[in-house]
Order: structure tokens, then C-alpha cells, then sequence
């Protein structure tokens, strides 16, 4: 069981920071290129929420990046980006991703920490519609 944990916490960790780097992305996306002052403060603010339960979590111990199996993996799509709006998405998805699993794998860890990253995956589902709806909006 302590072995499953291990892995458990390694899975925690990894979307911890997937989670934030892909909140990073957006918000940059937001600040810079859309120029959207309350949604890149609302999207700070989640990064900064993610990285506080990340440093109460504390699993960065069970990293073990130099051996990660997936480290050298590259898909097709991961190379295909050839708008801000394909680079939001990518990112938007990537976050609602990892905030999914983070929920269901803190109900092993900590289930009270579990419905926290619910709440996030929806708000970032509602962070999500309004970029790709600015975007649409600047372009045209």
C-alpha cells in the first residue's frame, strides 16, 4: 500500500504543476495578448490557490522526473499550434485535465481536498469560454 501511495503522490505532484503551468499560459494569454485585466487577476488568483495547496501537499519528495517513462513522449499534437486561439485551448484543456485528476486522486490522498479542485475545473471551464470568446472577438 505504501508503494501505491508513492505512485499516487508522484501522479499528485505531476498535475499540480501541469495544472499551473498550463494557468500560466492563460493568464499570459489574458495579460498580454487580450490585455483583460479581471480575468487575468481571477486567473492569478487560481494559480496562486493551486500552489498553496501544492505547498500543503508537499509531494515535490516523489518526483522523479529523470525517470519518468512519459519525459520524452511527443505527439502530433503538441506540435501543432499555429494561433494564440490553438495555444489557449491546448492549455485550457491541459488545466481542466489536470484538475480532473487531481480530484479524483486526492479522494485516495485527502478527499477534502478533493471537491477544491472540482470547483476549479468549472471555473476554469468558465475561464476557458470567455478567452476563446475575446479572442474571437479581437480578431475580428
Amino acid at each position: 500500500m505504501e508503494e501505491e501511495f508513492h505512485k499516487i503522490k508522484r501522479v499528485i505532484d505531476a498535475n499540480l504543476n501541469r495544472t499551473k503551468e498550463g494557468l500560466r499560459v492563460l493568464e499570459e494569454i489574458s495579460r498580454f495578448i487580450l490585455d483583460d485585466k479581471q480575468t487575468t487577476q481571477r486567473i492569478k488568483q487560481i494559480r496562486s490557490d493551486v500552489g498553496l495547496k501544492a505547498k500543503e501537499l508537499d509531494f515535490v519528495a516523489f518526483r522523479e522526473s529523470a525517470g519518468d517513462v512519459g519525459r520524452k513522449l511527443f505527439s502530433k499534437g503538441e506540435a501543432q499550434r499555429s494561433t494564440i486561439k490553438d495555444i489557449a485551448m491546448a492549455n485550457a484543456k491541459r488545466t481542466e485535465e489536470s484538475l480532473r485528476v487531481l480530484e479524483e486522486f486526492l479522494k485516495i490522498i485527502k478527499p477534502d481536498m478533493s471537491k477544491f479542485f472540482k470547483d476549479l475545473r468549472y471555473e476554469t471551464y468558465e475561464i476557458e469560454k470567455i478567452l476563446l470568446e475575446k479572442i474571437d472577438e479581437k480578431q475580428h
